[in-house]
This record gives C-alpha cells, structure tokens and sequence, in this order.
C-alpha cells in the first residue's frame, strides 16, 4: 500500500503493516531519542445557554472546564492503551486549554491540547486523543441540558521533532 497522495512522510509504504499485510507496531529502537511536541485543536458547538452555564459554573453536573481538562491530560496519557498500535510514551508535559467563544446564535468551546515527550516516536495520537476525550466529557457533563451539541474539527495543528521534521496546518 502507498501513502495518500501529499503525505509528508518519507516512506512509501504504510509502515503499521507487513509484508503480508498484517497489523504490527512499528520498531522504533534504530530511531533517535528527541525532543517532541505536537497540538491538536477541536470545537464543541452549542447553544449560548449551554455555555453560559459551563462559563458561570451552573451546570447540574459541576465544574465542566476543569473535568474536561483533567479528562484530556488523562486520555493522552492512556493513548497506548486506546490506539491498538501506539507505543507507550513518557510524556514530559501536557497542557489542555478550554477556550468558550460566545455567540448570539450559536457557541462554541475551543479545546487545544499539546503534548511534549523526549522519545523514539511522537506525540501528535496523544494530542489528538487529548482534545477528543475533553470534547466527549464536555457533551456527557452538558447532554441532559442540550442534546444537540456538536463535536467537530478535531485536527493536528503543529508537531516538532523527529525525522520528518516540523508540520504546521495554519
């Protein structure tokens, strides 16, 4: 198999597969320890009533910003156990940032997460999984007060370190 047109790694073949096609975690032991960091970024849409409740404090559930951050710095560190192929990483820093945006119509809360190690391999899964376990925690602190609530973009925005250099998409 071949990567997707425009990938910006360097093999041409998936490296999560044999030669057989079969599933296999990646060897990373010939790779270099470096310093690694990776952002994803994601939304949750609303209501303005659903987050004014978030943003004052007076939803039935409790304090959603500070559950869904916690739920977030969680997630990256179980990454490897919810990704089938991902490697176990000693994660030396993770921030989670829930930003509410407003609207008269619609409202949104912005989650970004970063994720840093020193490893053989990066951290971007990590910072994925970060910001979509925060995103699932806010729905299931606010869904018996809006069902309707939309997850979306969830998306790496920024990595560094490792062979393939640094990827920035905005």
């Amino acid at each position: 198999m071949t990567t997707p047109a425009g990938s910006a790694g360097k093999q041409d073949t998936l490296s999560h597969v044999d030669a057989e096609g079969n599933a296999r975690m990646v060897d990373v032991s010939a790779k270099a320890v470096t310093t690694r960091q990776a952002t994803a970024r994601g939304r949750v849409l609303m209501r303005p009533e659903t987050l004014a409740q978030i943003v004052d404090g007076t939803n039935p559930k409790g304090d959603v910003l500070a559950v869904a951050r916690v739920a977030g710095i969680m997630a990256a560190k179980r990454t490897h156990e919810l990704v089938p192929l991902c490697h176990p990483l000693p994660i030396s820093g993770i921030e989670v940032r829930l930003t509410p945006s407003p609207g008269a119509d619609a409202a949104t809360l912005e989650i970004e997460a970063t994720v840093r190690t020193s490893a053989q391999t990066g951290v971007e899964m990590e910072a994925l999984t970060a910001v979509s376990v925060a995103a699932l925690t806010v729905y299931d602190m606010c869904k018996a007060v809006e069902r309707g609530m939309t997850i979306e973009g969830v998306r790496l925005v920024a990595k560094s370190g490792g062979a393939s250099g640094d990827y920035h998409a905005e």
